[in-house]
Parts: structure tokens; C-alpha cells; sequence
């Protein structure tokens, strides 16, 4: 039986109390290992900072520049990257709000947007929401950028008209951590061809040990790109909304035209969380991310005893496992209908997860809602305690019959 160890010692007693998507959308007897949510507590500068402001009444709207200096800080003590210039950002909602927000910017309606499946949901949701086309270039069979595909696609898209590139940096849900050469490709494609790159690097502070986080405004060529930051994943404040967009240099004179009320959106008590877990938060993620890297070796021995049908390759970055069922005939070809498992998420009812939801009681993030790819996937969530993470996944092999004579593990 593995040992829980901080960060993620919390019991499934204590976690159960907690009212957030995670665990709530499901009957209590599921093992919820879907939603990007962390099963840890918070760290104690980001609990400070809103006590302190809750104690003074400071509950008012967002205001100034600490939140975009205190992540470029940030930057340039964890990565030696001191190119992300606080008088070339704004203040967004969130990053998906703010990707919506600078593909408004670059794009009109009919323009393509080009993402690399398997590739986080809302990409596609946001994009057609906008009006955009979406162009899908898939990730090679390494599960890294296919950089002739994208230049093709690039070539095609701008020929076409204005044209956009949601960037997964690190990539969701594979942990693919993109290295320099990989994005000065990107860039010089894309400044070949008049597209615009929209970087998402909102798992950036969640990369393992081994890896490298390379930003995208780092590499040459790419002036014209924009990044997407938050504290979010890293520090495990999804319900606390606030992000910052950052220009390369060649892109200042589009930010200026963001509206002002897009800044509107952000929470003033999720800027202050934020600000606090950046400048004073990284004892608590150096202990996240060592937790995880624990968690992913764990993952890996799991599925060798209880799943060893399942293909995996591990990611660098992210506390996400992209997770191939496909010679797991027994899943893959017999549909579940679980509707009464799970509430407010239609797409953990379909394909893979929706079986293990139904057969096993655990509850993943289904692989069609991530794109062309994803048919015989699920996406699954380690940043939990080694307990529950290795129930989850005994009682998945023994749903399937591909466990090593394991019995299933009873919810507690």
C-alpha cells in the first residue's frame, strides 16, 4: 500500500467535504481523477493574502500592474526569461476569456484557428463560439508538434485570409513540454505566413524534474506572438479568475486595442491570491511539483500491474496522463450510459470514460472532447494521494479484466 505524503496526504474524507466540480458532478462512490483540480491545500501565502484583504475589506474591483510584475518576475527567477514586459500586458478574466479576447484582435469571422490534437476541449468551444474555423494539425506519434503539417497548414490558413494558432504550451493533455527548437519553428512558419500565434502557457510552473519550460516569447521570431499566464493550475486556484496577456514587441500596438472592460472581468481577490502565490509561493510549488513526479512513477507502475493493456507515455509537464485504451477491446466497442453518475460534464458520458465511469466508478475526461485522436482515450488526473490514485486504477484493471489478478479496491 503506497504512503500519502504532502502535498497530497488529504484523506477522500476531507476531500469530500470540498463543493468544487470535481466532487460534486459525481455520486460519492466515484473516484473523480478528471477535472484539472489538484487535491491539495493551499499554500499559506495565498490563504494570507486573502485574509488579510478579506479582514481589511479590500473586496473591490481589480486595479494596477502587480499582478503582470509579479509574474514576470517570476519568469525570470524560474526560467532566466526576462522578456515579458509589464507595459506590453493586460489584465483578462481568464485564459481562455483573454485567448477569446486576442483572437477578436487578429481574426474575423471565418478566419482559421489552427490547434494540435489531442488538445484541451475549449479550444474547439471558444473558437467556433467566435465564429472561427477550426483547423486541426494533430500531434505526431511522439506527441509533439508536427512542424511540416502546422508550416502547411499555415501556408494554407494565411493564404486564405487572417489566420490564428492556439498554442498548448505545455501541451494539455499530453504533458508535452515544447522545446526551442520546436518553437522557433512555430515562429518562423508562422511569421512566414502572416499567422498569429496565441500561446496558452497556463501549466508552465507545473513542469517535472527533467524538463525544461522554454516560453514562447522566449524563441526568435516571435515578435507578433502573444502569451496567455495565470497562477492557476500551477497553484491550484481555477476558482479564483485572473490571467494576464502578454505581447512579443511586434505586438504591443495590438494590445492596446483589447477594450478596457475585458480587464473588468478579473477577480480582485483572485489578482491579489495570485500575486501573493508568484512572489511568494515557490517553496509550496517546489513541493507540488516533486509530489507529482512521485505520483507520475506511481501512475506508470500502476497501469504495468493493473492495466498493463494501456499505452502511456509520460508527460513532462502537467499533472495530466493521456491514457490510449485502444487494445482494450472490452472498452472500447461497449458504450456506457452512466447518466445518473455524473452531473454538469456531458462529455465524461462518452467513449472511454464513459465505460470506466460505469464499470469501475472512477471518472475521467473523455478523449473525443479532445479532438481528432481521441476516440479510444481518456485523460486522466494524478495530482491526487498515492491511495486514491491507486484505487482508481485497481479498480479500473479490474473492471477490464487486464489487472494481474488484483481484486478491485472498495470505495471508502
Amino acid at each position: 500500500m503506497p504512503v500519502d505524503a504532502p502535498p497530497f496526504d488529504l484523506s477522500l474524507d476531507q476531500l469530500r467535504l470540498r463543493t468544487s466540480a470535481k466532487w460534486r458532478a459525481a455520486d460519492p462512490g466515484v473516484l473523480p481523477l478528471w477535472v484539472a483540480e489538484m487535491d491539495v491545500m493551499p499554500a499559506r501565502p495565498v490563504v494570507d493574502a486573502l485574509r488579510q484583504a478579506l479582514e481589511r475589506g479590500d473586496t473591490g474591483y481589480a486595479f494596477g500592474p502587480e499582478y503582470a510584475e509579479a509574474y514576470a518576475a517570476f519568469a525570470t527567477a524560474r526560467w532566466g526569461f526576462g522578456g515579458l514586459d509589464p507595459a506590453r500586458s493586460a489584465l483578462v478574466p481568464d485564459v481562455m476569456l483573454g485567448a477569446v479576447e486576442l483572437l477578436k484582435l487578429v481574426t474575423a469571422p471565418g478566419d482559421a484557428v489552427v490547434v494540435t490534437p489531442p488538445v484541451y476541449p475549449p479550444f474547439y468551444a471558444f473558437a467556433a463560439h467566435l465564429g472561427r474555423r477550426v483547423v486541426e494539425v494533430p500531434l505526431n506519434a511522439a506527441q509533439r508538434l508536427d512542424l511540416p503539417a502546422l508550416a502547411n497548414a499555415f501556408d494554407a490558413a494565411g493564404a486564405a485570409g487572417a489566420a490564428a494558432f492556439l498554442l498548448c504550451n505545455p501541451h494539455n493533455p499530453t504533458g508535452t513540454v515544447h522545446s526551442p527548437d520546436e518553437l522557433a519553428g512555430v515562429a518562423a512558419a508562422a511569421e512566414a505566413t502572416g499567422v498569429r500565434v496565441v500561446a496558452d502557457e497556463i501549466h508552465a510552473p507545473l513542469v517535472l524534474p527533467g524538463a525544461t519550460f522554454t516560453p514562447y516569447l522566449a524563441v526568435a521570431g516571435a515578435e507578433r506572438g502573444f502569451a496567455l499566464v495565470s497562477a492557476s493550475k500551477g497553484w491550484n486556484l481555477p476558482g479564483l479568475k485572473a490571467a494576464v496577456a502578454f505581447a512579443g514587441p511586434a505586438a504591443a500596438g495590438d494590445l492596446t486595442r483589447l477594450p478596457e472592460e475585458v480587464g473588468h472581468g478579473a477577480s480582485h481577490l483572485a489578482v491579489l491570491a495570485h500575486t501573493a502565490a508568484l512572489r511568494h509561493g515557490e517553496e509550496w510549488l517546489d513541493a507540488v511539483v516533486d509530489g507529482l513526479d512521485r505520483n507520475r512513477s506511481l501512475l506508470g507502475e500502476l497501469l504495468a500491474a493493473s492495466l498493463p493493456s494501456v499505452r502511456w507515455t509520460p508527460g513532462a509537464a502537467t499533472y495530466l496522463a493521456w491514457l490510449d485504451f485502444s487494445e482494450l477491446a472490452r472498452v472500447t466497442s461497449t458504450p456506457g450510459t452512466p447518466t445518473e453518475l455524473v452531473r454538469g460534464d456531458a462529455s465524461a458520458r462518452t467513449g472511454v470514460a464513459a465505460w470506466f465511469l460505469e464499470h469501475a466508478r472512477v471518472l475521467l475526461s473523455s478523449g473525443p472532447a479532445f479532438g481528432s485522436g481521441g476516440e479510444r482515450c481518456a485523460r486522466l488526473n494524478f495530482a491526487t494521494s498515492a491511495s486514491l490514485l491507486t484505487e482508481a486504477v485497481e479498480r479500473m484493471g479490474a473492471a477490464t479484466g487486464d489487472s494481474r489478478g488484483r481484486p478491485p479496491r472498495r470505495a471508502r
